[in-house]
C-alpha cells in the first residue's frame, strides 16, 4: 500500500504476534480493585451518615426469607464481597444476603420488606465505580445471581429476552451463536450482570456505533418496592402506546424498582472487523483524526477510542503481558471499523489512516484485521483503568465534554494537583464525549481530595457537560448531582421516587441526597 511504502504503516501479519503468548494473559483475573488494598472503613462512620427511619433485621425476618427461598440461598455468613464496592471505597454492613431465583421470589421478598420496612439495595456483578450496588448502612442485600438465564435469541428479528442477572459476556456469547451481537461491550463484561448496565445506563466502547441502552433496551419487567410487577417489555422498535415507562428503570440505578427481565435489540455481528492503533502528536490532531474517521469510515466506524501517554504507560508497567504494538507518543486512539465487506473496509481504514499520515496528524500506527490480534490490541485499552489502581489510590471521574475541550480539564488537573498526585491521565470514549479522568496517589489524603473535589463538577457544569455520563450517580456523586440538574429537575426526580417507593426502601442514600 501506497502509505505504507512511504510512511512505515506497520500492518500486523498474522505470524507475527502483537503479544506475548495468551497463555500468560489467564493469569489474569479481574478481581476487586487493589486486592492488597487495606479494608475500609465502614462508610457509616468514615461518611457520617445518618441511617434512615428503617426497620431492624429481625430473627423473624430471616426465618421468613428461608422459607420462601430456601436456606441455600439466605445468606448470613462471609459477606464481605457483597459489602464492599468494587474501587473499595465504600463498605456496609449488610448482615443478610438474598438471592432469589425468579420475578415471584423479588416480588415476594420487596412485598414483605416494604411491609416490615427494611432497606433493601439490588446487587448484580458489583463492577460500578460510584457505589451505586453495595450498602451504606445495614440494607438486605438483594443479589441477582440466579436470574442468569438467556431465555430466547431471535436471528430473525434480532431480538433477545434475558434475565437481569446474566452476565454480559454469557449473552454476548449466545447472541453471536445465532450471528448477532450484543450492543454494548465493557471492560467488565467477564462479571458485570445485564441488568446492572440497564440499570444505570451503561455506555461502554460502541455508542458512537449503537447508541446507548435507552434506544437498545426495547422493554423492561421491574418489581416494584412494593412487590408489584410492572410488565413493560416488548418485543417491537415501534410500540408507541402510552407513557414509555421502560426508560423509568433505564438508568434509576435502583431506586425505582429492580429490574427482572428485559429485551434488547441485537445487532447481526460484523463478517469483518479492523482496528487501528495510532500514535499523535497532539490533542488538536486527535480532533482533526476523529472528524476525518466520521466523514471517511462513515457507516463502518464501530469505536472510537482515546488514551493518553500517562494512562497507557500505567497498564504497561502494571501488566507486563501486554506490550504495546507502538510508543513514544502523547496520545494514542483505537480506532475499529466493522463491516459485511472485508476487501472494502480494509481499503478504507487503510486509506483513512494513510491520509491523516500524509497530512502529519498520524504518526505511527498498526492495523489488524486478524481475530486475536483484534482482541489483544483492546486488551491493552481494557487494561488502562485497572492499571490506574492496582497499587495506588484513584480518584476516578466519568464525565461528558464538549469535544473541543474534551482533554483540558487533564491539563487543569495536572497543574492543580501538582506534586501531590502521581498520576493525572485520561481516556475514554472519544466518539460519545466520554472522558474518564483518573488523579492517582499513593494514599487518599483530604487534601488531594479537596483539590480535586468539588472543582471537577464544577470544572464540568461550567461546560454545560455532565458529571456522570456513564456510570451512575450512586453514592459517591449524590451531592454533586445539582452540577448537571437543576433544582426543577432534582425535585420532580424526588416525587418520581415517593410516587414509586414511598417508604424509601429501594437502595436508600444512592442518586438523591
Amino acid at each position: 500500500m501506497r502509505f505504507q511504502r512511504l510512511l512505515q504503516m506497520r500492518r500486523l501479519a498474522t505470524t507475527a504476534p502483537l503479544l506475548r503468548p495468551p497463555t500468560q494473559t489467564k493469569t489474569t483475573v479481574r478481581t476487586m480493585a487493589g486486592s492488597g488494598a487495606p479494608m475500609p472503613e465502614l462508610t457509616q462512620i468514615t461518611d457520617n451518615v445518618q441511617r434512615g427511619n428503617y426497620a431492624a433485621l429481625s430473627d423473624k425476618d430471616v426465618t421468613h426469607f428461608e422459607k420462601l427461598l430456601g436456606k441455600n440461598h439466605v445468606l448470613t455468613e462471609d459477606l464481605e464481597g457483597y459489602n464492599i464496592c468494587f474501587l473499595k471505597r465504600i463498605r456496609g454492613n449488610s448482615k443478610l444476603v438474598l438471592k432469589p431465583g425468579n420475578t415471584e421470589e423479588v416480588a415476594a421478598i420487596l412485598r414483605h420488606c416494604n411491609e416490615r420496612k427494611l432497606a433493601v439495595v439490588p446487587q448484580g456483578g458489583n463492577t460500578g465505580l460510584v457505589g451505586g450496588s453495595v450498602p451504606i448502612c445495614d440494607e438486605i442485600v438483594l443479589s441477582l445471581q440466579r436470574l442468569n438465564k438467556v431465555l430466547s435469541v431471535d436471528e430473525v428479528t434480532g431480538i433477545a429476552v434475558v434475565e437481569s442477572g446474566c452476565i454480559l459476556e454469557n449473552f454476548d456469547q449466545r447472541a453471536r451463536d445465532v450471528g448477532l451481537t450484543v450492543p454494548l461491550d465493557l471492560g467488565a463484561k467477564a462479571s458485570c450482570h445485564i441488568g446492572g448496565n440497564v440499570s444505570t445506563n451503561a455506555g461502554g466502547v460502541r455508542v458512537v456505533r449503537y447508541g446507548n441502552l435507552h434506544g437498545s433496551v426495547l422493554g423492561v419487567e421491574a418489581v416494584l418496592a412494593n412487590g408489584q410487577v410492572l410488565d413493560l417489555m416488548s418485543n417491537f422498535k415501534k410500540d408507541n402506546t402510552g407513557y414509555h415507562m421502560k426508560h423509568l428503570f433505564i438508568g434509576s440505578e435502583g431506586t425505582l424498582g429492580v429490574i427482572t427481565k428485559l429485551s434488547m435489540l441485537c445487532p447481526h455481528s460484523s463478517k469483518a472487523v479492523n482496528v487501528a492503533f495510532i500514535g499523535l502528536n497532539s490533542f488538536d490532531d486527535v480532533l482533526k483524526t476523529f472528524v476525518s474517521a466520521k466523514r471517511n469510515l462513515g457507516e463502518i466506524l464501530s469505536s472510537c477510542e482515546l488514551i493518553d501517554e500517562r494512562a497507557l504507560n500505567t497498564a504497561l508497567q502494571q501488566f507486563k503481558f501486554l506490550n504495546a504494538p507502538i510508543s513514544g507518543f502523547p496520545f494514542y486512539m483505537l480506532i475499529e471499523t466493522s463491516g459485511s465487506n472485508g476487501d472494502h473496509d480494509e481499503e478504507k481504514i487503510n486509506q483513512f489512516i494513510g491520509d491523516g499520515m500524509e497530512r502529519g496528524e498520524i504518526q505511527d500506527g498498526t492495523v489488524t484485521g486478524d481475530p486475536g490480534k483484534v482482541q489483544e490490541i483492546w486488551k491493552i485499552r481494557e487494561m488502562v483503568p485497572l492499571g490506574l489502581i492496582e497499587k495506588s489510590f484513584c480518584f476516578k471521574y466519568d464525565i461528558s465534554l464538549p469535544l473541543r475541550d474534551f482533554y483540558n480539564i487533564v491539563d487543569v488537573m495536572r497543574e492543580r494537583c501538582g506534586s501531590l498526585a502521581t498520576i493525572v491521565c485520561g481516556y475514554g470514549h472519544l466518539g460519545d464525549s466520554n472522558l474518564h479522568l483518573n488523579v492517582s496517589c499513593e494514599e487518599f489524603n483530604d487534601e488531594i481530595y479537596k483539590r480535586v473535589e468539588p472543582f471537577v463538577y464544577e470544572y464540568t457544569s461550567k461546560l454545560k457537560g455532565s458529571i456522570s455520563a456513564e456510570h451512575g450517580i450512586g453514592f459517591l456523586k449524590k451531592d454533586y448531582l445539582h452540577y448537571s440538574k437543576n433544582v426543577v429537575a432534582i425535585d420532580w426526580m424526588r416525587e418520581m421516587k415517593k410516587l414509586l417507593d414511598p417508604n424509601g426502601i429501594l437502595n436508600p442514600y444512592k442518586v438523591l441526597n
